[in-house]
């Protein structure tokens, strides 16, 4: 069986204070969790892989699996808040629940753009 893996994005920007702050923890957190793929996407510079998603609030974590979103939003920069949101998704995957979403149906498609975007491209 293979092991469940997870889609991580951290979308920031570099004018952010806090991004720039949350960077240490997210590569510590791309540390804690070997065998997931977790990227920092600059919002501005990668405007096209992000397309229509309006991040509001930095910074926005997109957790997905196979191209199927599930998370996306704002967290504290805290590593022990995404360690355990990730546990929580891990956990609701494997007993088959999940969280749904909290978006406009527009924000769910762009979001589920960018996932499958990351699934596809192995990073």
């Amino acid at each position: 069986m293979n092991p469940v893996v997870l889609d991580i994005a951290c979308l920031c920007a570099a004018w952010c204070g806090t991004c720039t702050a949350y960077e240490t923890t997210f590569a510590e957190l791309t540390a804690a969790w070997p065998g997931h793929r977790l990227r920092w996407i600059d919002i501005e510079d990668e405007a096209e892989l992000v397309g229509d998603i309006d991040v509001e609030t930095f910074p926005t974590l997109l957790v997905a699996h196979a191209g199927q979103v599930l998370f996306a939003g704002p967290v504290l920069p805290r590593l022990g808040d995404a360690q355990r949101l990730l546990e929580a998704q891990l956990d609701g995957l494997a007993q088959g629940r999940l969280t749904p979403l909290t978006l406009s149906d527009e924000q769910q498609k762009a979001y589920a753009v960018l996932a499958q975007a990351l699934a596809v491209s192995g990073n």
